[in-house]
């Protein structure tokens, strides 16, 4: 049985090592050109499920590599006001479990991780154009007139998959009606100064008039602004980093990420096409009487790391007759960001789908029905995630509407304020929030045995 899988994102990667321990033959093909090439995005919630999911997929010092190369924990979780004034903040507790525990994550750095041992596997430069499927075979065609042949191919190439559109037509994406500008800087002894403690320690997000929001994060690695890995940081852990061939391919080092959006309306027609220093001075228009020191972190951003994103989500597709082909990840439920569960349900789809193709390389079960079983299981939750996802992050929620709009913010911040203060709705509140799990551990358990990956 050979394995196609057409991107080299965080899903299809991690079903590569899954496929590759498991002794499945797969090939995965990246448009990008090199390694290194590529915006895939600054930071990345990888929860307990996607741990798990990974735990299973990876080698077992590629997955200490990965927990290794996560950027420190976050302390407290905050909402506050355009004025850096606080509504609600919530201390997160430490967890020193290497997989029961939440982790930011570098999405470069994933990367980098993901691709570490793919070296024979992954070819870069490959541009998908239109698959063939003739028997049980499938074939692959990419723009510098090549192709491949295998058994299953699997689109992994993200929310405007050209898998999809060629064998799901009707499997549509749809606008949010939502954009978000997303840019970075390093931290320095400037940039650290302008938010306070708690914001740097940890996520923070802002809710402010006419719907405007924005999200914090900063990051802190465990190796300098020369690419250096710290001094003290912990034998195994230090010693784990240094090994990592990855490392000279990253360009992560510590940053401020932030994010604002807003609905299509309050920006200008042509956005999706401004870059750099537009969309610095864009997101300054928009925001002209918030925090000085929030103003002057949007300054010091570096322009080159400044994007538009227009937010998509995927409408609703009934069950569809099961072939050599098959979806994982954006290629087939694209989500928003509003519950920051996209990658960890993609990676919840590679595990189901490599268990699925070791029961038939086990002869459990042939490869249409093994892939059958995986899609039924993947469109419920997948499109339970969608569903949810696309309620915290829409146009039409009431907090973007001009009158009704100040009326929900006041609400809102006159209830998480009530909250502040009282500490066991506090607690109940955190722990309620990182409870929320999409799958059951059992699901998420993947071992592959020595006997299997010889085999």
């Amino acid at each position: 049985m050979k394995v196609l899988v057409i991107g080299g994102g965080t899903g299809g990667l991690a079903l590569a090592h899954g496929l590759k321990r498991a002794g499945i033959e797969v090939s995965v093909y990246e448009r990008d050109a090199l390694r290194t090439e590529g915006l895939h995005g600054y930071r990345v919630g990888i929860d307990p499920d996607g741990s798990r999911a990974l735990h299973g997929l990876l080698p077992k010092e590629l997955y200490d590599t990965f927990v290794a190369t996560k950027a420190r924990d976050p302390k407290y979780f905050n909402m506050l006001t355009e004025n850096f004034k606080e509504v609600l903040s919530m201390q997160v507790e430490p967890s020193t479990d290497p997989i029961e525990s939440e982790k930011s994550i570098s999405r470069m750095t994933l990367r980098q991780v993901l691709l570490t041992g793919l070296e024979d596997v992954v070819e870069f430069g490959r541009e998908f154009t239109r698959f063939e499927q003739h028997g049980d075979r499938v074939t692959a065609h990419f723009a510098d007139g090549t192709q491949a042949t295998g058994d299953l191919l699997v689109a992994a190439d993200g929310a405007h998959s050209r898998v999809r559109r060629q064998y799901l037509p009707h499997a549509d994406i749809e606008e949010t009606g939502i954009i978000a500008i997303a840019g970075k800087l390093p931290i320095t002894a400037e940039s650290a100064k302008l938010v306070p403690p708690k914001v740097f320690e940890g996520i923070s997000m802002i809710n402010a008039p006419r719907g405007l929001f924005c999200i914090l994060h900063v990051m802190e690695f465990q190796w300098d602004r020369d690419g250096r890995v710290k001094h003290g940081i912990g034998g195994n852990t230090e010693e784990l980093i240094r090994r990592w061939p990855g490392l000279q391919f990253d360009n992560t080092r510590d940053y401020i990420n932030w994010g604002v959006s807003a609905t299509r309306d309050k920006l200008p027609a042509n956005v999706m096409e401004l870059r750099g220093e537009e969309l610095v001075k864009l997101t300054l228009d928009l925001t002209p009487d918030w925090h000085p020191d929030l103003r002057r972190l949007f300054e010091l951003t570096d322009p080159g790391t400044c994007f538009p994103v227009n937010i998509w989500t995927s409408a609703p597709v009934e069950p569809w007759p099961t072939t050599n082909v098959t979806l994982i990840g954006d290629a087939i439920h694209t989500m928003t960001p509003g519950r920051g569960v996209g990658a960890n349900t993609a990676l919840r789809d590679a595990v189901n789908l490599c268990r699925a193709l070791i029961d038939v390389r086990d002869g459990k079960r042939e490869l249409i029905p093994a892939v059958n079983a995986y899609e039924a299981k993947m469109i419920e939750y997948g499109f339970d995630a969608v569903f949810k996802s696309r309620a915290q992050m829409t146009s039409d929620d009431p907090m973007h509407k001009p009158v009704i709009g100040r009326i929900a913010l006041a609400v809102m911040r006159t209830g998480m304020r009530a909250v502040n203060h009282l500490p066991p709705v506090k607690r109940r509140m955190r722990d309620s929030m990182l409870a929320y799990r999409g799958a059951n551990r059992d699901e998420l358990t993947l071992e592959i045995t020595p006997a299997q990956a010889q085999r």
